[in-house]
């Protein structure tokens, strides 16, 4: 089941407005409608999707399990090898994002004595009871579809702490501005919280090289590190080594 709702939902992503048919994605899946239907009903259970007149349509592309599930696979790689760069007892910085949620849940597997400082209640939520990790989770303004904290309170509590390792996602990219993000209130909190880390590390995978968003992150030198998967161009690795960012391949 959940491959198979992982596979619905880079199936929606991928669709013209977010939405499909229900009998389009039995077909696309090769299951019966019986089953899909069981399927879509524990999604939309749990908010992620909607169904109205036999369509599957996404609640929000800004939604962290909708976003997890695009290209799975990837996401989860890139967080298995970033996950190597920790040790047992040490502090880090996670914001939110799918990539970052994937490497909190990994580190619980790999990991103990951590603790996460995170502007993400998803992230908080995500790893719940898995681990005996300690999280704080930084206060401000909740945006209730990503399940993330943004405005200066952010700002104000990750100013309490300085971290070597600072994991971040991104929206896109540019050859001119470097890393964007879509959210004017997230960017500024990974602003923020980049001022208190010796090194930012981008998790992201390929395609977002190929994708602009209009809010540039503005991290200057902070970002040390990608860490994103093997469709990287040639092109593009080599830009960013030329701005000393070092590219790691999952």
């Amino acid at each position: 089941m959940k491959n198979r709702a992982n596979k619905i939902l880079e199936l929606l992503t991928l669709s013209p407005e977010n939405k499909m048919e229900v009998t389009a994605l039995a077909e696309k899946l090769q299951v019966s409608q019986v089953t899909i239907r069981k399927d879509l009903d524990a999604l939309e259970n749990k908010g992620i999707i909607k169904r109205e007149h036999g369509i599957a349509l996404l609640c929000s592309t800004d939604d962290i399990n909708g976003r997890i599930a695009y290209h799975y696979e990837e996401k989860r790689k890139i967080a298995q090898k970033a996950a190597e760069l920790i040790k047992d007892g040490d502090t880090i910085m996670i914001e939110n994002g799918s990539c970052c949620a994937l490497l909190a849940e990994n580190l619980t597997l790999s990991k103990k004595d951590l603790t996460i400082i995170t502007n993400s209640a998803f992230i908080a939520d995500y790893i719940r009871g898995k681990a005996n990790f300690q999280i704080i989770l930084l206060g401000g303004i909740y945006q209730p579809d990503s399940q993330v904290m943004v405005g200066p309170m952010v700002r104000q509590g990750a100013e309490n702490f300085f971290v070597n390792f600072f994991f971040i996602g991104t929206d896109g990219y540019s050859s001119k501005i470097c890393f964007t993000n879509k959210d004017q209130m997230r960017a500024q909190a990974v602003r923020d919280m980049a001022l208190q880390a010796e090194q930012v590390i981008v998790l992201t995978e390929s395609e977002k090289f190929s994708k602009h968003s209009v809010v540039p992150l503005n991290l200057k030198d902070s970002v040390k590190m990608v860490i994103t998967d093997n469709h990287i161009t040639d092109i593009i690795k080599a830009e960013l080594e030329s701005k000393h960012i070092q590219v790691i391949i999952s």
